[in-house]
């Protein structure tokens, strides 16, 4: 077999946050569903918790389920929107309130990836009415970066693959990567199914991933030509 190249190890990191920003977003419809059942998962990634979060989703997936869709709506709810009134109710999937004392909504945190957005020149749709924190947007927003550095790297500009590379590490580090570990935890707290809980585990894990993927790209001034395909996570 041979070792992936760089450019392939991009569109596999790209395709997989895409994925995760998906899962994270809305609940799962049947177009969504259908393509989890075409998917062939890995079983040995050379990480434990991406492995364990597959393993989680293929088996909620192979199993029966009389209505499956609305198993997933009411645990979807049930992680991440809970019933409570406090930051301790459910996975609430927002940064700012993993990393604020009282566990609030649209804090400094909020603010701090707004301006990592906007100096990235993006910017959230209208249509998004939730906080510029959500875990879906911080994935989304890394999978922008990743298909930008695979774009410039196709047009042979490595320097402005390389800054791109450098602007999702900085991101990884000091925010996604940062706080999903503890919404991980409330994750496999308050899902019941097989599949959320394993969304939980193969997110943490793949995030863990793909920070030593950016580490060792950025060791050298100029980007490798081939990586061990222990990083490379195929959908």
């Amino acid at each position: 077999m041979t070792e992936p190249t760089l450019r392939e190890v991009l569109a596999s990191r790209t395709a997989t946050y895409q994925l995760l920003s998906r899962l994270f977003r809305v609940e799962v419809d049947q177009e969504c569903y259908d393509e989890l059942l075409s998917m062939s998962f890995p079983a040995n990634t050379g990480n434990a918790k991406v492995d364990a979060g597959y393993a989680s989703i293929r088996r909620y997936l192979a199993s029966p389920h009389p209505s499956p869709l609305t198993e997933l709506a009411v645990d979807y709810t049930r992680t991440f929107i809970g019933g409570g009134n406090n930051g301790y109710s459910a996975a609430y999937p927002f940064e700012s309130v993993y990393t604020s004392p009282k566990r609030l909504l649209m804090q400094g945190a909020r603010d701090e990836v707004l301006v990592a957005y906007r100096s990235a020149g993006i910017d959230k749709k209208p249509s998004w009415k939730e906080g510029e924190d959500h875990i879906a947007l911080e994935l989304e927003f890394m999978q922008i970066l990743g298909m930008r550095a695979l774009d410039a790297l196709c047009a042979g500009d490595e320097d402005a693959a390389a800054d791109h590379i450098e602007c999702q590490k900085g991101f990884l580090v000091n925010h996604v990567g940062a706080w999903f570990p503890m919404m991980a935890a409330d994750m496999r707290k308050f899902s019941k199914t097989d599949f959320y809980r394993g969304l939980a585990d193969l997110t943490a894990g793949f995030l863990e991933t793909d920070r030593e993927f950016l580490c060792d790209v950025l060791e050298d001034d100029e980007p490798a030509e081939s990586f061990d395909e222990a990083v490379v996570i195929d959908l």
